[in-house]
C-alpha cells in the first residue's frame, strides 16, 4: 500500500501471478486496508470518454478502482469541508498492465479518462448507491486545472451541467 498526501487515499499494488495459461490477481483484501465494500459495480467505456468528477453528498462512498481491461487517467477531488487538502486533486495512471488500484476516502468526487479502445473498471464501494445526493464537479473546471491526456472528449449531459468547485463551495460548503 503507497500513501498518498491525501489523508487515507491510497494506491494498492495488487500481485499478478502469470504462467502460459494466462494470470490470477488479487485485488481487494479487506483485512489488508480495513475497509468493507457491500457494493460491487463495473464500467464500460471507449477511448476519450470522461466519466465524473461524481460524488455522493450524504451516504458518501468510499471507492476501491480497478481497471480489469485497458487504461484510464484516474482522478481523485478532496471536496472533505475541514481537509487540508481540500480542492487539490490526486491523479494517476490505472491500467490491466500496471496492476494497481486506487482507493478514494468518502468525501472524495472521482472521476476518469478512458485511454484505450476498450476499458473495464471495476468500483468496490463502502456504501450503496444514493441517487438523490449524487452531484457533480466540472471535469473542465479551470480553477483546477486537471491535466486530462486526451483532447475531443466524449461527456455525458449530466456531466456537461456539473458544478463548478466555486459552485460547489458557494452551495455545500458554508
Amino acid at each position: 500500500m503507497k500513501k498518498t498526501i491525501f489523508k487515507d487515499l491510497f494506491i494498492v499494488q495488487n500481485i499478478k501471478h502469470k504462467d502460459k495459461r494466462g494470470y490470477f490477481k488479487e485485488l481487494i483484501r479487506e483485512n489488508k486496508i480495513n475497509k468493507k465494500f457491500p457494493f460491487l459495480v463495473t464500467s464500460y467505456s471507449r477511448k476519450n470518454v470522461i466519466r465524473g468528477l461524481h460524488l455522493q453528498r450524504k451516504n458518501s462512498q468510499g471507492k476501491f478502482i480497478s481497471v480489469i481491461k485497458g487504461k484510464i487517467f484516474d482522478v481523485a477531488l478532496d471536496l472533505r469541508k475541514n481537509s487540508k487538502t481540500f480542492g487539490l486533486y490526486y491523479k494517476c495512471i490505472l491500467s490491466s498492465r500496471n496492476s494497481k488500484s486506487l482507493y478514494v476516502p468518502p468525501g472524495f468526487a472521482h472521476g476518469f479518462q478512458a485511454l484505450e479502445e476498450e476499458n473495464y473498471v471495476i468500483y468496490s464501494c463502502t456504501n450503496y448507491r444514493d441517487s438523490l445526493s449524487e452531484t457533480s464537479i466540472k471535469y473542465n473546471d479551470e480553477d483546477l486545472k486537471i491535466p486530462w491526456p486526451k483532447k475531443n472528449s466524449v461527456i455525458s449531459a449530466k456531466d456537461a451541467d456539473a458544478l463548478s468547485l466555486k459552485e460547489y463551495k458557494n452551495t455545500f460548503c458554508k
